[in-house]
């Protein structure tokens, strides 16, 4: 199962909840997460690493998406 989160434009700890949010419904799985600032990057990747995700980040344009999966 995979779920997007956007939050682009929201400022820390937005994404950050948002995100934790969507790991904590699936469990395990995909979870897509826009943002658009590196604050942003920085907190979510380090909250779903905590958590035991992988975490891949892919450059959008001025977007940045990052990918968590856990099996």
């Amino acid at each position: 199962m995979v779920r997007e989160v956007d939050a682009r434009g929201l400022l820390c700890p937005e994404p950050v909840l948002l995100t934790k949010q969507a790991l904590d419904a699936l469990g395990a799985g995909t979870v897509k997460v826009l943002v658009s600032s590196a604050a942003a990057r920085e907190n979510v990747s380090r909250l779903a690493e905590n958590r035991g995700w992988q975490v891949e980040v892919l450059e959008q344009g001025e977007d940045i998406l990052l990918v968590l999966t856990k099996r």
